[in-house]
């Protein structure tokens, strides 16, 4: 599986950030080839309070479709959306994932 990840650091105002969020989530809900969208809230660390506060994965079935949603008007939006409010607290990875059964 083919992510997009996108981490965001603790950002000054919490509410306003979740309020940004919840907007957010619905434009990056129309990225093409989308197969699921996790979103995850970091609630701490081993040593208590994380300096991150969210993670959100767009996952692709393969790489051709990663490549496509990547190059997508659509990702391009959500992209020009998180940087223009977030810039400074938030980070973008790509990642192929493997998946070991216990």
């Amino acid at each position: 599986m083919f992510k997009m990840i996108a981490i965001y650091k603790m950002p000054a105002d919490v509410n306003a950030f979740s309020d940004w969020w919840a907007g957010h989530a619905e434009i990056a809900k129309k990225v093409p080839l989308v197969k699921e969208f996790r979103f995850t809230k970091i609630t701490g660390g081993p040593r208590g309070a994380s300096d991150l506060h969210f993670m959100a994965e767009l996952c692709f079935a393969s790489k051709e479709d990663f490549k496509t949603a990547m190059g997508s008007p659509e990702n391009m939006a959500a992209g020009k959306d998180a940087f223009s409010n977030y810039k400074d607290i938030v980070s973008v990875h790509f990642a192929e994932e493997e998946i070991l059964k216990a």
